[in-house]
């Protein structure tokens, strides 16, 4: 352990949690488990995070910042418009989901992590905002001002984590069959669904 900085040593026990998380889950998720795959002590977990609860807080703390990430290399490949931008940025989020289902299952539905957490309320509220500004930039209103703006925050976060909960869970296979098409195929057949969102009444 004393071969580690005390940066890398985070780094290291994040990635090594982040391992046992998609192997395990986060029911039989240990500290033990952790610092074995981290090449560690037993102790250096706990010592390091402060517990179970404190690794898992800054794993998914961490993994809003990676969402954000995959989210902005998406809309990099997509059309400038707003609305193009929207829809690229809800592909990256059920595309991140795909790649990392316990790492979202983390974020989103469980309550291992500390929701109060300082590093976890500024991650994914900057995940939340990112959508504010998206919605904004289509509608030209601020979705904090605006009732009608922020119900159609409320309406593409809806429609996109209710799509995201239904292809990682397997819902989705027998009638989209999304597993057996190539990720250009995936894309495109999500991209209608999430377009429907846009749609003026």
């Amino acid at each position: 352990m004393s071969s580690y900085h005390h940066g890398s040593l985070a780094s290291a026990l994040l990635e090594a949690a982040e391992l046992e998380l998609s192997q395990s889950g986060t029911e039989a998720f240990s500290l033990r488990a952790v610092a074995k795959r981290a090449g560690v002590s037993h102790g250096a977990p706990a010592n390091h995070f402060k517990g179970k609860k404190g690794l898992l807080t800054a794993l998914a703390a961490q993994g809003y910042e990676r969402l954000i990430k995959v989210q902005n290399d998406h809309q990099r490949k997509a059309q400038s418009t707003p609305e193009a931008q929207l829809v690229a940025s809800g592909i990256g989020y059920i595309n991140f989901a795909i790649e990392n289902p316990e790492l979202f299952r983390l974020m989103f539905t469980s309550s291992q992590p500390d929701r109060n957490d300082d590093h976890f309320g500024e991650a994914s509220m900057a995940a939340f905002n990112k959508l504010v500004v998206e919605v904004e930039n289509v509608l030209s209103a601020d979705p904090y001002s605006d009732r009608a703006a922020m119900r159609q925050v409320m309406a593409s976060w809806s429609m996109v984590h209710g799509l995201t909960e239904l292809v990682i869970s397997g819902r989705t296979e027998i009638p989209m069959n999304l597993s057996q098409m190539t990720s250009k195929d995936r894309e495109a057949m999500l991209e209608s669904i999430l377009r429907m969102a846009l749609r003026k009444n």
